[in-house]
């Protein structure tokens, strides 16, 4: 499964920002000033499998899992793959795009998730996520709309605490949100399977 494979790389990289520290997370995020002036172009694909705290990457892994695999199934492990690597990085030009000539660094897999995000509200609009809701002391299993749990995502990432390395990496890139879930939204259709997708409609796959 490619969602499954995506979790284990970025684990996988968090484990190297641990050990590597500030030096290993400045060299493969994305500055954008050094992507406008046409240097270190790598890093807006690395930046992507990059995560500033514990609570980023738990938090993001989670929910990839959570969505990833439905848009999976919809497109095909190819086509899912391509569609999650180009958000990525299309969400961090978008970062660029709007502070062009900024040094501090970015990063985080916030732009590829809310791609995948954008894609399962046009996918799957009517759908609603088997989550286990806590308030307080009261537990309880219950069907959650995707969209209120995307609301959710967002939440986080804004309070995003915790950082793993105390170089100024700018935390999360914000308006990279914004840009993977435009991107999802608008480019699903484009990389969905339509046979797979009728079977799933048809209970096949799902």
């Amino acid at each position: 499964m490619v969602t499954g494979a995506i979790i284990l790389v970025n684990a996988l990289v968090f484990i190297l920002e641990l050990q590597g520290g500030d030096a290993f997370v400045t060299r493969w995020s994305a500055v954008p000033a050094e992507i406008t002036a046409g240097r270190h172009l790598e890093t807006l694909l690395t930046s992507m499998f990059l995560h500033g705290s514990w609570s980023h990457i738990l938090g993001n892994m989670l929910f990839l899992w959570v969505f990833g695999p439905e848009i999976e199934d919809a497109m095909g492990a190819g086509r899912y793959l391509g569609f999650y690597l180009v958000g990525g990085v299309v969400a961090m030009l978008a970062q660029v795009l709007v502070i062009p000539s900024s040094p501090v660094p970015n990063l985080g897999a916030s732009g590829a998730i809310a791609a995948v995000m954008g894609a399962f509200l046009i996918t799957y609009p009517r759908d609603r996520i088997k989550s286990v809701l806590i308030i307080f002391l009261f537990v309880r299993v219950t069907f959650i709309p995707a969209a209120l749990l995307i609301g959710v995502w967002f939440l986080m990432q804004l309070l995003n605490l915790g950082s793993v390395a105390t170089t100024q990496t700018g935390g999360v890139a914000y308006v990279a949100h914004v840009g993977g879930m435009l991107f999802g939204a608008l480019s699903a259709r484009a990389f969905e399977n339509p046979g797979r997708l009728a079977a799933q409609q048809a209970g096949e796959l799902r």
